[in-house]
């Protein structure tokens, strides 16, 4: 399996006569090869909050979902279960996927009380899904419904960063409307994983197999994205790199030599990452230039080689004495899901300020651009947010987060 890498630009003409220019580079890659059949053994680890909150349904749904996915796994397969509380516990080691009765009726039993320790969870997670990562998908599914009261949040990030080191992809689904958005959205973004909002407990069979159904997809793992800019470009300064699908998030800017390098993770054959750079360019010269180079470097868990490179695909513009832009229709979409993300990130930021007028007012504006990007589902959600602030009511804890669900990604129509 190899690498589908490309590149394009926002607009691939540019003026001679200014002297400097911005364009979006949108850099879009997947998995290339044979998805008919899933060829790479999976390495699944299963960690759901058990604590007194998830009593009655709450559990209950839980536990059907979780024996749903376990129902799916083929026999080369790997799995785990980790529950927690305020403790954590292995209720299933680590092992090659055999009978499954045994660990259908371990789910059986599980019952819900005491506090919420998210990190002793993670930790338990991830020390079982290390076991057995060699030459395969190796996938953390991390559930709670509450904050983190007797756990140490700080913690939970230092072990997200582990994880990433350890090629190990952190998935969190958020259960109910009391847990915190913010930890788990860091901790899933920090690794490239996933992060799902199951609002009702009905929900969490339907939530459960569309993570899995993402995972099943994997051909390449442990990705980064190397770019070389020529003299002439530089990144913008303020926040130049994001991910734009198939969720929003913001990307460190590392160097390696005289290269950037930007973390992807896991690479779908079925759904393509895309990045978009800010690019000032400067002085360039009439005609075709190369403004960068961009390239992969990955790992193929089904041959067990480490850091192959994929080609590099040279990045031009061309720069015209009479300019006539030719502007790429799906770049603009890109740059739209982005401007949505960071409108809702300004609402938030000023409703926690007190400034209700003002989040109400960047609530509207990410609506619109919901709008001119198709998302209509999205449009809704923004759009029922910005009216009742501007009733004056308060949003719930259900709101906040499918607002802020919404600004990440497209819904599911």
């Amino acid at each position: 399996m190899k690498v589908n890498l490309q590149a394009v630009l926002s607009d691939s003409h540019v003026d001679v006569n200014k002297k400097s220019n911005q364009r979006q580079l949108a850099i879009s890659i997947a998995a290339l090869g044979d998805l008919k059949e899933r060829n790479l053994p999976l390495n699944l680890c299963l960690v759901l909050d058990r604590s007194g909150s998830m009593q009655g349904q709450p559990i209950e749904r839980v536990k059907e979902a979780a024996i749903s996915l376990v129902k799916k796994l083929q026999p080369r397969d790997r799995l785990s279960i980790i529950s927690f509380n305020h403790q954590a516990k292995v209720l299933v080691p680590n092992a090659m996927v055999g009978e499954m009765d045994d660990v259908k009726n371990q789910l059986r039993h599980l019952k819900a009380d005491g506090g919420t320790a998210i990190d002793e969870g993670m930790k338990l997670g991830l020390d079982e899904v290390i076991k057995g990562k060699q030459d395969s998908v190796a996938q953390i599914f991390l559930l709670t419904d509450g904050e983190n009261e007797h756990g140490d949040n700080q913690r939970c990030l230092k072990l997200a960063e582990s994880a990433s080191s350890h090629n190990v992809t952190l998935n969190t689904l958020g259960f109910g409307s009391h847990w915190n958005q913010d930890l788990l959205e860091k901790i899933a973004d920090s690794v490239r994983g996933t992060l799902a909002y199951i609002e009702r407990p009905e929900q969490a069979v339907e939530k459960f197999g569309q993570l899995f159904s993402r995972i099943q997809s994997v051909g390449l793992t442990n990705a980064y994205l190397l770019m070389e800019l020529m003299p002439q470009v530089r990144l913008a300064e303020l926040k130049p790199v994001a991910q734009v699908a198939p969720d929003t998030i913001e990307l460190p800017v590392e160097q390696e030599g005289a290269r950037y390098i930007f973390r992807l993770g896991d690479l779908m054959g079925n759904v393509s990452r895309v990045i978009l750079a800010n690019l000032y360019l400067a002085n360039l010269s009439l005609g075709m230039n190369t403004i960068a180079k961009v390239q992969v470097r990955y790992d193929d868990p089904e041959t067990g080689k480490e850091k192959l490179l994929s080609e590099t695909i040279p990045v031009e513009i061309q720069v015209q004495q009479a300019y006539q832009p030719q502007l790429d229709p799906t770049v603009q979409k890109h740059i739209l899901a982005l401007a949505k993300y960071r409108q809702t990130q300004i609402a938030e930021t000023k409703l926690q300020q007190g400034d209700r007028s003002g989040a109400a007012t960047m609530l509207q504006t990410a609506a619109n651009t919901a709008l001119q990007l198709g998302d209509k589902s999205g449009a809704t959600v923004l759009q029922t947010s910005a009216t009742r602030l501007q009733s004056g009511s308060e949003l719930s804890p259900a709101e906040q987060k499918k607002t802020r669900i919404v600004s990440k990604t497209i819904l599911q129509e």
